[in-house]
């Protein structure tokens, strides 16, 4: 699982994570999206939306199907953000509400992208 959370600005934030902190930048994303790790872990900053849902956090969670995460929520009642999804950056994903509004983005890797193919600046490494 991945904890995602939003800031104002992006650079500003990963700046101060790496500096109080410890953590380091891995992936830089555009300016709206940095991937940070710690020891074996790791986090992604979000740049703050601007639309009427705030995004304050979110949980990642990787799994080996999206597509039947879905179909099980969708037959829970759960209320779908964004359903399965293929992204430029090699994951399919989709953003799920549980009932207390929690937002859980579920991801699976479907292709190997070089993050230069899609946008992202390699930052360092995972070690």
């Amino acid at each position: 699982m991945i904890p995602c959370l939003s800031y104002p600005d992006v650079a500003e934030a990963v700046a101060w994570l790496e500096s109080a902190f410890g953590f380091r930048e891995r992936l830089r994303i555009g300016d709206h999206r940095s991937q940070l790790v710690f020891g074996a872990g790791s986090m992604v900053v979000v740049a703050d939306s601007s639309s009427d849902r705030p995004l304050g956090h979110s949980v990642m969670v990787r799994v080996d199907d999206v597509d039947a995460i879905h179909r099980r929520a969708a037959e829970h009642g759960a209320s779908v953000v964004e359903p399965p999804t293929d992204h430029a950056y090699g994951e399919r994903q989709c953003t799920i509400t549980d009932p207390a509004g929690h937002d859980w983005i579920f991801s699976q890797s479907i292709a190997d992208v070089d993050p230069a193919d899609w946008g992202g600046t390699i930052r360092g490494s995972m070690d």
